[in-house]
Order: structure tokens, then C-alpha cells, then sequence
């Protein structure tokens, strides 16, 4: 059996798999829609966690990010993993305990004030769709890889299969088939990995073969990977072009942008407790690491065999009989292009242009010691999924990663759309301008904003694809949580002082700085010399400044809460509340709109 059948039998089995599970955890009421009742296990919700929080980026992305990058990429992975750990510890036990459905509904009854509600749904949509237009874009590039199809369609065929199990089951059909997709994510990414890291290395373990030798001699993995990249013209493997100041940005804002993440965050209200919060991340925490720990090796492998395959290779094209040119081509001494390429060509996001003539790929580098120009350019995001081809593994294996890819581009985009279906049908309709509508009309408002929300996120998806990596587009979402909506919920858990004026100024501030510094320099005609805190080896980059202003907008909201009237009396007693847990009651003013839903025993 080849490829075709094991891609279509693993991608059917698991959307039937899927559907089925949206059919039989179909929500039914308001509080099934948008945290799945409230009683999720613990364990459950620590894998749906992961697969939610294991995307596009982290599965198709990440791992084509350290391939191209090295340690330069290597950010990423430490910011994701330390700002999961970061919210697990410092915010998700105290959220579950505030007992409210979503982020805006924290800060709207946290900061008595429709006006900072309004703000912080607004805060949330633009992380979201800023969001989902990374994840977007890695269903288009799994789709495409699966049907063969342009990128463009497969985004949009994505966007179908989202649409019915996000509308129809809501955070609660969303919830038990991120479960299914966790499992099948990660067996699709460890398998692979297994098999490659064998072939190169004679370990089975991925982790122990990225750090050990080249299987029958005494060059370690990465001194082979380094000598092969620097003769082709590229950084060290083990080196970074960034900054200093850069790396440290990058990575912080990630860490400080997972922590404000309106689709992170309000998985830890589908649980019953504080406890079982803390209990839901520590498993959460577990099932990443499974995958985050394998990164590291699939990216240096990927970019081993792709130098090894493609570099050199005579190109074949279309109009040729590929069986025969390439037999011709290895009688003469040569190498053919592989046929992986040729099966990846068709998507679009592989580029060739023999800028010399001599019909052969060159693979090089800036700094190319021969002098000779690149002429094939990869699009990152395509490694993860195109590696057990490259590497010439067994078909069901390819058919497997082709699931995982698009269960991990699947799984958040839904998580995602949740977000934003609650951000417009509970935050601004029943709470903020008609909140008289029924239980039945706002699931509709619900449903309908969700469909919205998918044609829109497709749009945008379709032009990410003019940015490099689906990780980088991610990454200015993080940076726009952490300016916008960490500092207020940080200091709306544990400082009693602040206030409505402090929370609307922070928001505003660092909304509109990080938004600005992002557009300017990837969409004004910025340039990468003008970015600012450059004392000489380059400045902060847009997908690390929301670092920077994380602390404008922190400043800015203390300094107005201090000259500005102090928060009512029963604001203060719910802050005392949330931070003690099983001590939380209602407060007057903080839950006049809607009670607040108790624990668990």
C-alpha cells in the first residue's frame, strides 16, 4: 500500500473520529458552549491544553524554525515552555477561582466597567485573529501537502472542517476532540523522529541522537551539521544572527504573551476548581514536554537531509518522464531532485531558479565560500511534514504526520475560534448591550459569530502566507497579549489598588504601541537598522517588543491608578477572594451581572 492510501486512511480515520466526538459532546446550553460545563477531568483538560496549545507553530512551525534559524530558533521553544510554567503558576488557579466564562468577563466585573470590557474584547480579537491567521496559514500548508491542492484552497478547506465542529459542539465538543488530536499529534511527531533519529544516529531516543554522534563514527550530530551548513555559506548551526538584546526580548514576550492568551487562559475555566486548575497544568505541562523535547532533533534533521538531498541535485521538469530522466541522471554519476520535492513543488512553497544554467539546485548561503547564488528557497513551515519523505521512511508513517499536522492546526484554530465567538456573543452582546437576550439567542449569536470568525480567519491565513513562518506571525500575537492584557490581570489578581482608569490606560497603551511598532516595520517600510535599543548589534525586533511595552503599559496603568480614585470596597474584597481558594463569594458590584459559578467539593 503507498502513500496515498495510508495519508487518506489516517486523515479519514481521524476527522471520523473527530465529527463523531463533535456529534456526541454537541453543546446544549450557554455554559457547555463556552467552558464545556465547567467539568472537565483534570487529566482530559491538561491534554486538551496541549493540543490547544500545540499548533500550527508548535508542530509545523517550531521545529522548521530551529532547522533554518539553529539556536537563534531555540527561542521560541524556551519562551512558549517558560510561559506556560509562568501561567500554570501565577494566574491560572486564581482565574478558575474568579468562576466567570472568558478574559473580557474577568476584567469587565474585576474592573467594574463596561468600558474596560469593551477594551479588553477588543484586546482579545486582536490577539486571536493575529493568532489564527498563523494557524491559518499551517492548515493551508497541511491541506495542501494532503490534497495536493494551492495553499489558498486548502486554507479554505480547513476552514470547513473547523467550522462544523467549533459551531455545533462549541468549547465543549472543542474540549473532547483536542483529546483525540493530542494523541494523535504526538504519536505523529515522535514516530518520525524515532525512525530518522535510527537512520542517522543509531539511537532511538530523538533527544539522546541530537546530542550524540553520527552513527559508525566519532563526529557528533551537531560539529557534522555545522561543518555542512558553514560550507554551504550559512551561520554555524550553534550560533544566532540576533542580538543579544533581541533574544532575551523575544523570548520574554513569548513567555509573558503565553500568560495573557485569551484561548490558553480560558481552557483553565472548563475544569471545577482552583485545585483541579493547578492539577489540569501540571498534566498540561507533562504532555508538552513530550513534544517541545523532540523539536530540537526533528528541525537538525530536516535540515541535514534536506542539504543532502536537495543541494547539487539535477533538476527534473515537468515536461520530463521523472522515472526515466532520473535513472539517467544516477547512470551518469549525477543526482536526480528527489521526488519529494517534486511533490511539494506543486504546493507553491518551494521555489527553484537556476540562476546559472547549469540545470543542477545550488543550495547556498549569504556568505557562500565558491561565490555562487542560492537559487532554491524553501518555505520553513513545510519541514515537519515533508521529513519522513526526505528521509525516506515507510508510507504509513508519512500518512501519520500528515494527521498530526493538521489535528495540531485544527485543534487551536477551534480553540481560537472559541475565543472569539464568546468575545462578541457573551462579552458585548449579553453582557455589555443586550443583556436581556435569552439563553437561546445568545448560543445563536454564538454560533454565528464563530461562522464569522472562520471566513475571516481564512482571509487572513491566506495573506500570512506572505510572511516567512507560521511561528513568527504567532509570535506578534504574544506580543500583543503581553502588552494588552497581562499587566491587567496580573495586577487585577494581586494588587487590590488597581482600578477601571489604571486597567482602560494600560490596555490602550499596549495595544496601540506594540500594534504600531509591528505594522510599521513589517508592513510601513521599516527597517531592521531603525529598530529601537540597538547599541550595536541590532535592536529589538517587532516579534520581541511587546516585552518592552509590556512594562509601558504596566507603568502607565499604576501611575493612573494611583492619582485616580481608589476601587469600591466589594472590588477589593473579591481580590482577597480569588487569591484564597474555596473563599470566593459574591461582591455587590463585581457580580451584579452574573454569579459567580463555585467550585467543585
Amino acid at each position: 500500500m503507498d502513500q496515498t492510501f495510508w495519508t487518506y486512511f489516517f486523515v479519514i480515520a481521524t476527522f471520523s473520529l473527530y465529527i463523531g466526538i463533535a456529534i456526541w459532546a454537541r453543546a446544549g446550553s450557554t455554559r457547555d458552549f463556552y467552558v464545556a460545563g465547567h467539568d472537565i477531568h483534570p487529566a482530559l483538560n491538561g491534554m486538551a491544553t496541549a493540543a490547544d496549545w500545540m499548533s500550527a507553530a508548535s508542530f509545523l512551525s517550531m521545529a522548521g524554525l530551529i532547522a533554518f534559524l539553529g539556536y537563534g530558533g531555540s527561542v521560541y521553544l524556551m519562551g512558549w515552555t517558560g510561559g506556560y510554567v509562568l501561567l500554570a503558576l501565577l494566574l491560572a488557579p486564581f482565574l478558575r477561582e474568579f468562576g466567570k466564562f472568558t478574559v473580557p468577563d474577568f476584567v469587565g466585573d474585576r474592573y467594574y466597567s463596561k468600558v474596560a470590557r469593551v477594551i479588553a474584547v477588543i484586546c482579545a480579537l486582536f490577539v486571536s485573529f493575529t493568532y489564527i491567521a498563523g494557524q491559518m496559514k499551517g492548515v493551508g500548508v497541511a491541506f495542501s501537502s494532503f490534497l495536493g491542492v494551492p495553499f489558498n484552497v486548502g486554507i479554505f478547506i480547513g476552514s470547513a472542517i473547523v467550522f462544523f465542529y467549533a459551531v455545533l459542539g462549541g468549547m465543549k465538543g472543542v474540549t473532547y476532540t483536542q483529546v483525540a488530536q493530542y494523541v494523535v499529534l504526538i504519536f505523529a511527531y515522535t514516530v518520525p523522529a524515532i525512525f530518522i533519529s535510527l537512520t542517522i544516529t543509531g539511537n532511538p531516543i530523538p533527544q539522546l541522537g541530537f546530542i550524540g554522534n553520527v552513527a559508525g563514527t566519532d563526529v557528533s550530530m551537531l560539529e557534522k551539521l555545522n561543518t555542512m551548513v558553514t560550507d554551504l555559506g550559512f551561520t554555524e548551526y550553534t550560533q544566532t544572527t540576533k542580538s543579544k538584546i533581541d533574544v532575551f526580548c523575544i523570548t520574554a514576550a513569548l513567555m509573558f504573551g503565553t500568560a495573557g492568551l485569551p484561548h490558553v487562559i480560558i481552557r483553565f475555566f472548563t475544569v471545577s476548581s482552583a485545585q483541579a486548575a493547578r492539577k489540569s497544568a501540571g498534566w498540561a505541562l507533562m504532555f508538552i514536554a513530550l513534544l517541545y523535547t523532540v523539536a530540537p532533533t526533528v528541525g537538525a534533521f530536516a535540515r541535514m537531509n534536506f542539504i543532502d538531498t536537495v543541494n547539487e541535485a539535477t533538476y527534473i521538469t515537468d515536461g520530463e518522464n521523472y522515472e526515466e530522466r532520473a535513472a539517467q541522471i544516477l547512470a551518469d554519476g549525477g543526482k536526480p531532485v528527489p521526488t519529494w520535492y517534486k511533490d511539494w513543488e506543486t504546493t507553491g512553497l518551494l521555489k527553484y531558479d537556476d540562476l546559472n544554467g547549469d540545470g543542477k539546485m545550488q543550495y547556498r548561503g549569504p556568505d557562500a565560500p565558491d561565490g555562487v547564488a542560492n537559487e532554491v528557497v524553501p518555505d520553513r513551515d513545510i519541514f515537519v511534514l515533508a521529513n519522513p519523505q526526505i528521509a525516506n521512511l515507510p508510507a504509513w508513517v508519512i500518512g501519520l504526520v500528515v494527521a498530526g499536522g493538521l489535528a495540531a492546526a485544527l485543534s487551536t484554530a477551534a480553540g481560537l475560534l472559541m475565543v472569539i465567538s464568546s468575545a462578541v456573543s457573551h462579552d458585548l452582546l449579553k453582557r455589555t448591550f443586550t443583556p436581556n437576550m435569552t439563553e437561546k439567542q445568545e448560543m445563536l449569536a454564538a454560533r454565528s459569530a464563530a461562522a464569522v470568525a472562520v471566513v475571516s480567519s481564512a482571509l487572513l491565513g491566506a495573506f500570512a502566507s506572505n510572511l516567512p513562518f507560521v511561528a513568527q506571525v504567532v509570535a506578534f500575537a504574544f506580543g500583543l497579549a503581553a502588552a494588552s492584557l497581562f499587566p491587567i490581570i496580573f495586577l487585577g489578581i494581586f494588587w487590590k489598588r488597581m482600578n477601571k482608569e489604571g486597567a482602560i490606560a494600560s490596555m490602550v497603551v499596549g495595544l496601540v504601541t506594540t500594534f504600531s511598532y509591528i505594522y510599521y516595520f513589517k508592513f510601513g517600510g521599516g527597517t531592521s537598522d531603525q529598530w529601537w535599543f540597538n547599541f550595536g548589534d541590532g535592536g529589538v525586533s517587532p516579534e520581541g517588543i511587546g516585552f518592552v511595552f509590556m512594562w509601558l503599559s504596566a507603568a502607565v496603568g499604576v501611575i493612573v491608578a494611583l492619582v485616580t480614585k481608589a476601587p469600591p470596597q466589594d472590588i477589593q474584597d473579591l481580590v482577597e477572594d480569588i487569591r484564597i481558594p474555596g473563599t470566593r463569594t459574591s461582591h455587590g458590584i463585581a457580580d451584579g451581572g452574573m454569579a459567580p459559578l463555585p467550585a467543585a467539593e
